[in-house]
């Protein structure tokens, strides 16, 4: 027979590649929230599952087991051949560690494939990350990139990264810019989706002896960041990347991309256009449409997002912060790590 293990016994084991999560629910709602790093060998797939949640609900529960079992039946050597394929030591889970875990793991064990079992589920999981994230005081000491849009911080936090340096990319855990444009080009991460990998993150880096990370509002998109990530953010050292114009509107349209993004760009641009001049607002329109986003960019920088950053970003005592004027992001990467300590071994990925 299979055997349960508590989710405070599974992350460890997981997070030291000792242990394979496989979340058997639907291919949809995997994609909506799993636990990072797990693998989806679905009991049911989306359209078989909903014909049972309706015999359950319409019909009966009976009716809804009977039918399946059927499903099951028809495609149990194929399932059993995707778990046989996977090597090492496997853990199953659906929604509260129910019927699509426990059975998914009874056929297991009858043909000789031992897994474990997720106790409570998915659902489990997500009360242990909320109980992480209740953090009194942050676990550890921070320097925070600040500067005008289009600095190229979270280039420079990769850049950083693939140094060996402690950073959390916040708007990559989000997969969010951060921006009203941020969601182009992209899938944004859902709550449950950020929470999830910002736990693994400060997990991993919770010995290091400081962490870099980008000063963020209190949301990206529709992502709420902790408060107490907001406290170190207001309480920390601020390293202000200061970079000329031309760099800048060079910086975001190879980030954004709006050659691809036209139509996108456009619409995105209408939800804003009422809180900048008249006239400004109209030639902005006509340089997204006729495809002169440099000048789009620079107007955009100039009568919106400067004067705004320059309200609420720059509100921080002399003492604590850093203005570093630079060139380019090649410059500002060696003007930061000027200001940090070197990172540890322990701390390199």
């Amino acid at each position: 027979m299979f055997s349960d293990i508590a989710v405070e016994e599974l992350i460890p084991l997981s997070e030291k590649n000792k242990m394979v999560l496989i979340d058997v629910r639907s291919p949809s709602e995997y994609k909506n929230f799993s636990i990072p790093g797990s693998i989806n060998i679905p009991f049911f797939d989306d359209a078989e599952r909903a014909e049972i949640g309706t015999l359950y609900k319409q019909v009966s529960v009976a009716a809804a087991k009977e039918r399946g079992l059927a499903i099951i039946s028809a495609k149990l050597p194929e399932f059993v051949k995707q778990f046989k394929q996977v090597e090492g030591n496997k853990t199953v889970f659906c929604w509260r560690g129910g019927m699509r875990s426990r059975t998914t793991a009874t056929l297991l064990s009858l043909m000789d494939v031992h897994v474990s079992r997720l106790e409570g589920g998915i659902r489990e999981y997500r009360r242990w990350v909320l109980k992480q994230l209740e953090q009194s005081e942050a676990p550890f000491k921070a320097y925070v990139l600040n500067g005008l849009t289009g600095t190229g911080k979270t280039r420079i936090l990769k850049a950083l990264e693939e140094q060996g340096y402690p950073v959390i990319d916040l708007e990559g855990l989000a997969n969010h810019k951060g921006s009203i444009f941020g969601h182009i080009g992209v899938e944004p991460h859902n709550q449950k989706v950020f929470d999830s990998l910002f736990v693994q993150q400060f997990r991993e880096l919770e010995k290091a002896p400081f962490v870099l990370f980008e000063a963020e509002s209190s949301r990206i998109g529709k992502v709420v960041i902790p408060n107490w990530v907001m406290e170190l953010k207001a309480n920390s050292i601020q390293l202000i990347i200061d970079m000329p114009m031309e760099e800048r509107i060079k910086e975001i349209i190879e980030d954004y991309r709006p050659e691809e993004y036209q139509d996108e760009c456009i619409a995105a641009f209408q939800r804003i256009k009422t809180r900048m001049p008249q006239d400004v607002s109209k030639q902005i329109e006509e340089d997204l449409e006729t495809g002169e986003f440099a000048s789009a960019v620079r107007l955009l920088l100039e009568f919106y997002y400067d004067s705004r950053y320059k309200h609420t970003g720059l509100q921080y005592p002399d003492q604590q912060k850093k203005v570093l004027q630079v060139r380019n992001l090649e410059e500002a990467i060696e003007a930061i790590k000027e200001q940090i300590p070197e990172p540890e071994k322990s701390s390199v990925s």
